[in-house]
């Protein structure tokens, strides 16, 4: 995904979760950094994952480890002034062919919302509430 603003800004946004709280999750334990485990909440689904982070190199690359086991890595390419495009690769998935594909089709999807809600917080300063609205029934609360 391409974000028009600056490596900087868009780094910063992942690891600050003054900043990620806005367009992910509802609740951090903290910011990111190398060799800290933080817990990332999502109060509306009564849910929650613990990640390790394993590698930050300021404004290029952010690697955890989440407690299901899996590797979550973002890659962040700056471009034109202002212009950041941000990769994200999910991996270490187990379990049978059909498990790991459903897996996989659903950390696209999140990480798609993920990143369009990135997208409109820098870009528009609007919070778009699509991982609360994504599956409205299912929270725990109103």
């Amino acid at each position: 995904m391409l974000i028009r603003k600056s490596v900087e800004l868009v780094f910063e946004a992942l690891i600050n979760p003054e900043l990620t709280t806005k367009f992910w999750f509802t609740k951090s334990s903290g910011r990111l950094e190398v060799g800290k485990s933080v817990r990332w909440d999502w109060e509306m689904y009564g849910v929650w994952d613990e990640i390790l982070v394993k590698q930050l190199d300021k404004h290029k690359r952010i690697i955890v480890e989440s407690s299901d086991g899996t590797t979550i890595e973002w890659v962040f390419t700056s471009r034109a002034d202002h212009e950041t495009f941000v990769t994200i690769e999910n991996y270490g998935f187990t379990g049978t062919d059909d498990e790991i594909i459903r897996q996989c089709m659903d950390s696209v999807g999140g990480f798609t919302m993920v990143l369009c809600g990135l997208k409109a917080l820098l870009e528009h300063n609007v919070e778009l509430n699509l991982i609360s609205d994504k599956a409205p029934d299912a929270h725990e609360y109103e």
